[in-house]
């Protein structure tokens, strides 16, 4: 039994997207990780990528090497075209999973919610950390970290808010 209030599906495509704005694979890897969970139900759960062992495996480990390599230096702006357009494609494929669950899915508003959350949310958490860095004076990394936790703790409220 699930913890979290329940969401509509397009509410939840939505916030989905908006996390992929943070970190482009945590969403998906937290849908990995939900696969078998009572508490995420969804048609997302009988896709192929998230049924196969391996499936769930490459979205952690992809989750898991985003959260280091956006410590990086050299790690690329999130506003850069690359990689907003990548954030705009999970958003969209988590979008599709959250959308398409419940009575009478709507997989492409679904898509569409998570895309559209992408961007407010690469923007949204882009500046949110700029003005932290520069207004308290703290390491990006200690802001970066938090980003971490949000977007991880966010996906899985998310998830499991079926």
């Amino acid at each position: 039994m699930s913890t979290t209030a329940s969401l509509p599906p397009l509410v939840r495509a939505a916030l989905l997207g908006v996390l992929s704005g943070s970190r482009s694979a945590t969403p998906l890897a937290v849908l990995a990780v939900n696969q078998g969970a009572d508490e995420a139900r969804g048609s997302w759960q009988h896709w192929r990528a998230f049924r196969s062992p391996v499936g769930r495996a490459v979205f952690v480990a992809a989750g898991l090497g985003e959260l280091v390599g956006d410590k990086l230096p050299a790690t690329p702006s999130r506003m850069a075209p690359g990689p907003l357009v990548g954030r705009v494609v999970s958003g969209a494929v988590a979008g599709v999973a959250m959308g398409g669950t419940g009575r009478g899915g709507r997989p492409v508003a679904g898509a569409v919610a998570g895309a559209l959350g992408a961007l407010v949310g690469s923007w949204a958490f882009a500046g949110a950390r700029k003005s932290l860095v520069e207004k308290t004076g703290l390491p990006d990394v200690v802001v970066a970290l938090a980003e971490d936790a949000v977007a991880v703790g966010g996906s899985f409220a998310v998830v499991r808010s079926s």
